[in-house]
C-alpha cells in the first residue's frame, strides 16, 4: 500500500511524504502504521479521525485532516491522505 501526505497552507503544497507500507495486516493496520510514520517525519501530533474523515476516507480512499483534527496548534492549513496504491 502506497499512501501520500500533504501539508497545504494558503493554497499551496509545503511538503509531502509517500509512505509505503507492505505485509499482511490489514488495511486499517497499515494506514494507521503510515500515519505514524508521518506523524514522526513531520513531528506532528496523530490527528484525530473524526466522522467525517472516516466517512470521506471509506468513500474516496482520502481525507482532510483541518486543525480540528489536531489538539495542538498547527501552522498549516490541513493536511491531506491520500491512498495512491492498494495491495490487493
Amino acid at each position: 500500500m502506497r499512501i501520500w501526505f500533504k501539508e497545504w497552507k494558503d493554497n499551496h503544497m509545503v511538503r509531502d511524504l509517500t509512505v509505503d507500507i507492505g505485509g499482511d495486516d490489514t488495511r486499517t493496520h497499515k494506514i494507521f502504521q503510515a500515519v505514524d510514520q508521518m506523524c514522526l517525519e513531520f513531528d506532528l501530533a496523530h490527528p484525530i479521525w473524526l466522522d467525517q474523515n472516516i466517512r470521506e476516507f471509506q468513500k474516496r480512499s482520502r481525507t482532510r485532516f483541518t486543525a480540528d483534527c489536531f489538539q495542538d496548534e498547527i501552522d498549516f492549513d490541513y493536511l491531506e491522505i491520500q491512498v495512491l496504491e492498494e495491495d490487493w
